[in-house]
């Protein structure tokens, strides 16, 4: 999946723990849509589209930036081919691929990014549908898109929020988050990226390092889980 023009912000979580919407990740955005005068939100994960384009208007708007959403547009087709960068937040990833399916976006979104080089980031589910499906999600299929196949900007699967056991300080005996992966790779062959909250991944082209204020963890089938450092490059990931 070579796309020199691929520029992505994938980042595992919108809020951090005793911070607000995106302040964790301000720097990164505004670094990110530098030079983008039309960024286009995708609310589709929630429920009250209007609230959250407010939230994530407001958020912009204090690092500096114009942001617009989707759900406002008449034309929804003709806003992705206007924009010249793209915000897919957090909910429920069902819901949002759904939607993307039923205003028959999925596509589009993908040749703008593949092929034009579109600034996409994403946000929990939105970065979860950047992957080839939505199989490694955490969320409920409160709703079914006809297909569970994602954007596909990238040619590995992400779980986002991924948290490590800690069973010995809990006691919990339900399946961990590995259990759930090492699952996943019984019935599937692609690799998982685990993102711990704060942690998120940028690529350019065919270049990709983790960045954020927390590391990953990398699941490669047959192979023991590795732990992804901040700053680690994962270009090579970029290539299957």
């Amino acid at each position: 999946m070579a796309s020199t023009k691929r520029k992505l912000l994938l980042i595992s979580n919108s809020t951090q723990h005793g911070g607000t919407y995106l302040s964790h990740c301000a720097n990164h955005i505004k670094q990110f849509f530098t030079g983008c005068q039309n960024i286009l939100f995708v609310p589709y994960a929630l429920h009250d589209w209007d609230t959250y384009a407010r939230t994530a208007q407001t958020a912009f708007e204090s690092f500096g930036l114009s942001i617009s959403s989707i759900h406002t547009q008449s034309d929804k087709k003709e806003a992705v081919r206007k924009a010249d960068g793209i915000f897919i937040s957090g909910g429920n990833t069902f819901r949002l691929l759904k939607t993307l399916y039923d205003e028959q976006l999925v596509e589009l979104i993908r040749e703008r990014v593949l092929q034009d080089g579109l600034p996409y980031m994403g946000t929990s589910a939105g970065s979860n549908v950047a992957c080839l499906t939505i199989k490694t999600t955490n969320d409920m299929p409160i709703v079914f898109p006809r297909s569970f196949d994602a954007l596909q900007l990238v040619p590995f699967q992400i779980n986002a929020h991924f948290i490590d056991a800690e069973k010995h300080l809990s006691g919990h005996m339900g399946e961990t988050r590995e259990t759930r992966l090492r699952e996943f790779h019984e019935e599937n062959d692609t690799t998982v990226i685990g993102l711990r909250e704060g942690a998120m991944l940028s690529v350019n082209g065919n270049e990709m390092k983790l960045l954020g204020i927390n590391g990953g963890k990398l699941f490669v089938k047959n192979q023991a889980p590795v732990d992804i450092a901040v700053d680690e490059d994962l270009s090579s990931q970029l290539v299957q």
